[in-house]
């Protein structure tokens, strides 16, 4: 929503965020150790007539929400998702962009490692499904992720699997992650390559994984049905871009 307020707590989420767009932090709280660490983002804020303080952990902690604030929370812009435009989707296509399609991923923490996971394979768009039951990126998003959020830029659709046809006529092969039923590998591909992720309890929906060019499953033991989806992605994302770029 337009105007609205994020929190982003930990040091390596809120450095990542003062790289890579300072102006976007309104307010600083950071504990007395932390404090000795951040000199230059304190400066830049004096500098704006903006607020920092040091303030003691119970303060720290109401002001973040959570226990779980690493010592500093940055209360910034929240931004403003929207979905790719058409003319986008060529140029990526063109490029031979790689894309990051998530379905309903239900778990903040999941998607703040997923998105860790895409900053260091270098994949820098996560496409979300616009659902009710998929999580938006959030505190735990950005802590969980360590900075991985500033390396990725979001996109919200309102009919992900509209949009998986799409990028199938661009010239798209659209992977869907399956935990049964697809092949064993992905498989190589000259085109570029969108996956899909689905949702932790049900997958991918019908008509996502309908979508999609061709589905792929991890294959085990047996011992354990599947994994965490953002240890399946992370898998995936070598299989397909990290193994490739060696």
């Amino acid at each position: 929503m337009k105007g609205a307020e994020l929190k982003i707590c930990g040091l390596a989420a809120v450095r990542a965020r003062f790289a890579r767009e300072p102006a976007s932090i309104q307010r600083l709280f950071f504990d007395l150790p932390t404090g000795r660490k951040i000199g230059a983002m304190c400066k830049a804020l004096a500098a704006a007539k903006k607020v920092y303080r040091c303030v003691e952990p119970a303060e720290l902690e109401k002001v973040a929400g959570t226990l779980h604030h690493g010592g500093i929370v940055a209360v910034v812009s929240a931004p403003a998702w929207r979905a790719p435009l058409p003319a986008e989707v060529r140029t990526w296509a063109e490029q031979r962009a790689p894309l990051l399609l998530l379905d309903r991923i239900g778990n903040a923490h999941n998607l703040g490692a997923i998105a860790r996971t895409a900053g260091f394979f270098g994949i820098s768009r996560l496409v979300l499904a616009e659902h009710a039951e998929a999580a938006r990126p959030g505190e735990a998003t950005y802590r969980v992720a360590e900075g991985g959020m500033e390396a990725v830029e979001i996109f919200r659709v309102a009919q992900l699997a509209r949009f998986a046809r799409d990028l199938g006529a661009a010239g798209y092969v659209v992977i869907g992650a399956a935990t049964r039923g697809g092949r064993p590998e992905a498989g190589s591909a000259n085109q570029p390559i969108a996956l899909v992720l689905g949702n932790e309890e049900h997958g991918l929906s019908p008509e996502v994984a309908a979508a999609c060019t061709r589905l792929v499953t991890i294959p085990g033991r047996g011992q354990v049905e599947s994994l965490n989806v953002s240890v399946a992605a992370a898998v995936l994302m070598w299989e397909l871009w990290g193994r490739r770029a060696q």
